[in-house]
């Protein structure tokens, strides 16, 4: 045996990766041992595999699949920088979802173990009875992105509120005139994609760089309200609610839908978050 042919076993150990792992690795085309004895079935690596090995192990433990794996590293060959980056920030945006997902767990976890014998304490919502409400136009500073809901509104909002108290539109008095609101634009629920559009009445004379904020009207409308207090995952609670109403009445539901933060979640518990969902209507 030549020097830097190294067997699967010292090579495991000097990677850190399991026999198993290296056997899917040499499978699936992403590090296949340069030499295979074709009498005893033995696989050797070499010295220069082994960077390639803990370059793989990095991906995994980063979250990406295989298939993405192979792609990153096809691309590095290529020097194709530009992928690896959109690659990065896509797995960037999901680690932020799932940090946010882990943790709505652990503070239910944590609820469960406060209430033992009550579990089902932990998850009563809080829901109103739904009122038809008239809604006046709204005069509105809006940005319109699609995106995933935890990241893209909260973007948003932070855009929005920074241009309200930029030094320019505070010399103009630009006043907030109401609570920050969600529009859902989307006929059904997606996980990413989805067409979200954050407004914030204003009053003033409203100075706007982003060229994607605009200055608008929202319409008159008459809403089916609620208004629901706990975490912002669980509003489908108040969805539930209109809903059921509409169907009841016999009334036929219109989009956009309609989300109105009255606090902040930085400052109070997720369990008082309180939101008030309107949803427009028609008779049928």
């Amino acid at each position: 045996m030549l020097i830097d042919q190294i067997p699967i076993g010292k090579f495991s150990f000097m990677t850190r990766l399991s026999r198993k792992a290296l056997r899917l690795y040499d499978r699936k085309g992403l590090l296949v041992p340069e030499i295979k004895d074709s009498f005893t079935g033995y696989r050797y690596y070499t010295v220069p595999q082994i960077e390639q090995g803990m370059k793989i192990k990095t991906f995994t433990f980063l979250g990406f699949s295989l298939e993405e794996i192979s792609m990153l590293l096809d691309a590095e060959s290529k020097g194709n920088s530009e992928f690896i980056e959109t690659c990065f920030r896509k797995r960037l945006e999901e680690v932020r979802l799932e940090a946010v997902q882990l943790q709505r767990i652990e503070s239910i976890l944590q609820g469960a173990c406060k209430h033992s014998g009550k579990v089902m304490e932990i998850f009563k919502m809080s829901v109103t009875e739904p009122v038809i409400k008239e809604i006046p136009e709204l005069r509105v500073l809006s940005k319109r992105e699609k995106g995933t809901f935890v990241v893209t509104i909260g973007k948003l909002i932070n855009e929005i509120c920074a241009c309200v108290s930029s030094p320019e539109n505070q010399r103009n008095r630009v006043k907030t005139t109401g609570p920050i609101m969600f529009l859902c634009h989307d006929e059904e629920y997606k996980e990413t994609g989805a067409d979200i559009e954050i407004t914030l009445p204003v009053s003033g004379r409203v100075s706007v760089e982003d060229p994607k904020l605009e200055i608008k009207t929202l319409p008159a409308m008459k809403a089916i309200s609620v208004i629901y207090r706990g975490p912002y995952h669980e509003v489908e609670v108040a969805y539930n609610r209109i809903f059921s109403f509409a169907e009841e009445n016999n009334l036929e539901t219109i989009l956009p839908s309609r989300e109105l933060y009255f606090n902040d979640p930085a400052e109070v518990p997720e369990e008082e978050l309180m939101t008030e969902v309107q949803v427009q209507f028609r008779e049928r």
